[in-house]
């Protein structure tokens, strides 16, 4: 399992049908890369008026739905 992290895949890991877990590749960004793109996007304001309203009804989704197993239905 961690052979195929390592290049890329996402395992899940379950236990009695419901996901527990998940192993997924480590990042490889490197600290000073992840601060220039901070760096290049600071003060900006793109976001739309929306957007907190859209966040915040995406966060209210009810994620027992999402991580049921339909295998075991």
């Amino acid at each position: 399992m961690l052979d195929e992290a390592e290049h890329g895949e996402t395992i899940v890991v379950t236990r009695n049908g419901r996901r527990v877990a998940l192993i997924i590749p480590a990042p490889r960004a490197n600290g000073s890369a992840l601060l220039s793109l901070f760096q290049d996007w600071a003060g900006r304001n793109e976001f739309d008026e929306d957007f907190a309203t859209r966040v915040a009804e995406a966060a209210s989704i009810e994620a027992t739905e999402l991580d049921s197993d339909p295998w075991q239905d």
